[in-house]
């Protein structure tokens, strides 16, 4: 009987370190696309490398797939060569991963709070949502949206 603990414990815990694992190679993977094709403005490099081809877009401005995501991010940044973003923090759950994000359009812009959440399989980011608030010149409190 003690055997049979001992064993059911262990596959438990392998399967909680695996299920584990797996969320921060997710994780991983989700903030190694973010910080090179936003932080470091490489999206044409990081869309090659971290999006699958059929990359499904939920935000209503802009299109669908990896081109069309190349094609925002051209404009996005030919128009705004000045704007950063700056990774607050990040959360992951199965296959989907959040990203807190500070992002100014340039650097005298009081900026944006930004959560982004994509969803990976395999090694591929394959679909993508976001919410995204202005930070207000006059806030009601003094907590900040980070």
């Amino acid at each position: 009987m003690r055997n049979l603990v001992i064993a059911i414990l262990a596959v438990s815990f392998l399967f909680n370190c695996n299920s584990f694992s797996k969320e921060e190679k997710n994780r991983k993977l989700v903030l190694d696309f973010y910080k090179l094709a936003l932080v470091d403005h490489k999206h044409r490099e990081a869309a090659e490398l971290y999006l699958s081809e059929d990359y499904k877009q939920h935000n209503p401005h802009a299109a669908t797939g990896r081109k069309a995501f190349i094609d925002v991010f051209d404009e996005f940044f030919k128009i705004l060569p000045n704007s950063s973003f700056e990774i607050k923090r990040s959360l992951a759950d199965g296959d989907l991963v959040a990203v807190h994000v500070y992002m100014k359009p340039d650097p005298t812009h009081k900026g944006h709070a930004v959560v982004d959440i994509f969803r990976v399989e395999g090694d591929k980011v394959v679909e993508h949502w976001d919410v995204i608030q202005e930070i207000p010149e006059n806030p009601k409190n003094e907590n900040t949206m980070f």
